[in-house]
């Protein structure tokens, strides 16, 4: 008896502490849509051959969404007459994108599966899927998340790390979810694809003396001084749409296009992390698939919680 009330004890304090995905798993659609996974490889695998950013912006699609409030396909709600949504805050605003291509799959997968698939896990598949399409590591999604019935415009402004942050602020962003420092560094290595607004690296171009002359010139012809504010540069200037660990190399080159990248490797606690993975592809490339199931089981709502949308920019 006494030892039953241990083990109830430990049960419940981990499942206070968010420790228990068990409603996640593996084969979660095994029975009830088959071919749930493949149909989202193929379609994934489709909008990255017509568009290599794409792969990018879907990995972003799922970080902001599972940092605002844990996996739950907040940020593809539409706002509406009882909430803001998160589309138009401020870190997604003009920036977030790949909606269209969630839409495609949602309603493929609605036409054979009606009512299974959440929204939530697409996103997960579809980050995995695309990091896959350009060549970067895989890994096995824990599915069985489900979808919430609201967003939050005011997390979405206070939860998400900026591109301007100092090392110390992106530590405590990424803690404040429950990562380690050095998941963080891998995490940032999702910025070997994808590319930032001039808006975003401006100062940094201009002001900033810790980036490599020859780039900040080349930069400067498509980044003014003023004005030009959405024209876009890569992240990783070497290879732009293979996912390797170039950005790291980048970084020790003094090559990190927004501020927050080069935050990284400027003689702080996290020099020697870029290091390894500047030299070791192999193990940024373990490190961030494991740090990217972590991600994944961010406050997932499971079981009867939430509900599984029918159109993912819409609460049923």
């Amino acid at each position: 008896m006494a030892h039953s009330k241990i083990l109830y004890g430990l049960c419940y304090s981990m499942l206070l502490l968010g420790l228990v995905h068990a409603q996640l798993s593996t084969n979660f659609y095994a029975a009830t849509c088959p071919n749930a996974l493949s149909a989202i490889r193929t379609a994934v695998l489709k909008a990255v051959s017509k568009e290599h950013r794409m792969g990018a912006s879907l990995l972003r699609l799922h970080f902001h969404d599972c940092f605002v409030n844990g996996c739950d396909a907040s940020v593809l709600l539409d706002d509406t007459s009882s909430f803001t949504g998160e589309k138009t805050a401020g870190p997604n605003a003009n920036s977030l994108r790949g909606y269209d291509v969630i839409d495609t799959i949602k309603s493929q997968l609605e036409s054979t599966c009606p009512g299974v698939v959440s929204c939530a896990d697409i996103l997960a598949v579809a980050a995995r899927d695309s990091v896959v399409a350009l060549s970067g590591p895989s890994w096995t999604v824990q599915l069985g998340r489900r979808d919430s019935t609201t967003a939050s415009f005011a997390s979405a402004n206070s939860d998400l790390p900026s591109p301007l942050m100092d090392l110390s602020d992106l530590i405590t962003s990424f803690s404040n979810k429950g990562f380690t420092a050095k998941e963080m560094v891998a995490l940032s290595g999702s910025h070997t694809i994808g590319q930032a607004r001039c808006l975003m690296f401006r100062n940094r171009v201009y002001n900033e003396t810790t980036l490599d002359s020859t780039l900040a010139t080349s930069l400067k012809s498509s980044c003014p001084g003023t004005g030009s504010d959405d024209s876009l540069s890569s992240l990783d200037a070497v290879t732009p749409v293979t996912f390797d660990n170039s950005y790291f190399k980048n970084l020790a080159n003094n090559k990190g296009l927004l501020h927050s990248d080069q935050q990284l490797f400027s003689g702080g606690t996290t020099d020697s992390q870029v290091k390894t993975y500047s030299l070791n592809s192999a193990t940024f490339y373990a490190d961030f698939a494991k740090a990217m199931v972590k991600m994944g089981s961010i406050s997932p709502l499971t079981g009867s919680d939430g509900q599984i949308r029918t159109n993912c920019a819409k609460v049923n």
